[in-house]
């Protein structure tokens, strides 16, 4: 029976960071400590379990069967232990708890602004803590239990996670003034016509760029990516700049709009719905703060739907 004593937490989180990254150099980059070092810990770690943990390659690393059973524990454990963490400086601070929270761009510069100000209002003690992450990372911070809640785009793999529609917005095209497409921007813009210009997006792995890309793909067309960024603030200021078009949800758009004095058209021949979800590990589970989000979220979204 495997001695529980001889368990290192400081090597099972270094092997959970391993797992995920898909390569021990990654991993231990991400963990902050030497290859070297890296490698003895997971051998330590394999010779206390009796089995092989990890399938070297040339490509990198995979867990092996005994390996996934050891990360899935591995992963609650670690949740766990930072739970934990954040409850005694809780308690050390006198806050009234943590809320632990990630989003992709689309919600940052979108509603989650001014729903957060309303959650401040009526949870004055507790802490926020909100990671500006792409969809995927987003996902893979609730599963790993750094974070409790992560908002999403719909079109991400959420496998394993509970979720709801914290958001629904419209798409809009995004352009300099005195852009053709611009004018009588009151009036559609057909989709297909938009993709004869460059375009300015957020990363190709973004949710909301493998939504107009696939979106394009389907007229048999390729979107014209010419300058990819992190933010919808740098997307606007590069439109801004005449470098290129830019699709995002209008709530973020029509603020860009205005300050920078740009242009907003709607769109045609592309379904310009842009659902978020908001995705958690278990809602039985959740710590008070989360749980108080989650009910200001689906309170909201349910007046909307009531309108």
């Amino acid at each position: 029976m495997l001695n529980l004593n001889r368990l290192d937490l400081v090597s099972l989180r270094l092997f959970v960071a391993v797992v995920d990254a898909g390569s021990l150099t990654a991993g231990a980059e991400r963990f902050g400590i030497s290859l070297a070092a890296a490698s003895k810990r997971i051998a330590e770690l394999e010779h206390h379990c009796g089995v092989a943990l990890l399938q070297r390659s040339p490509r990198g690393v995979a867990a092996t069967a005994s390996g996934q059973v050891l990360h899935r524990h591995a992963i609650d454990l670690v949740a766990q232990l930072e739970r934990l963490a954040l409850a005694v400086e809780d308690f050390r601070q006198g806050t009234g708890g943590h809320l632990r929270l990630a989003a992709n761009p689309s919600a940052l510069g979108g509603f989650l602004p001014a729903q957060l100000a309303l959650y401040a209002a009526r949870y004055p003690a507790v802490h926020i803590d909100l990671e500006d992450l792409l969809s995927e990372d987003t996902v893979r911070a609730v599963a790993g239990g750094s974070v409790e809640l992560g908002v999403v785009g719909e079109n991400t793999p959420c496998e394993g996670l509970e979720t709801f529609v914290c958001e629904v917005d419209e798409l809009v095209l995004l352009l300099p003034p005195g852009h053709p497409l611009a004018a009588g921007a009151s009036a559609a813009v057909p989709f297909v016509q938009a993709l004869d210009h460059d375009f300015v997006c957020l990363q190709r792995q973004a949710s909301l760029t493998r939504k107009i890309s696939g979106a394009a793909e389907a007229v048999g067309r390729v979107l014209r990516l010419r300058i990819q960024v992190r933010s919808f603030d740098v997307m606007a200021r590069m439109v801004a700049a005449g470098l290129g078009l830019a699709i995002l949800p209008r709530a973020g758009a029509v603020i860009y709009a205005s300050a920078l004095g740009l242009e907003v058209a709607p769109l045609a021949g592309l379904d310009v719905r842009r659902r978020l979800l908001l995705a958690m590990r278990s809602r039985a589970a959740l710590s008070p703060a989360a749980q108080g989000l989650v009910e200001l979220l689906q309170a909201r979204i349910g007046a909307a739907a009531a309108r």
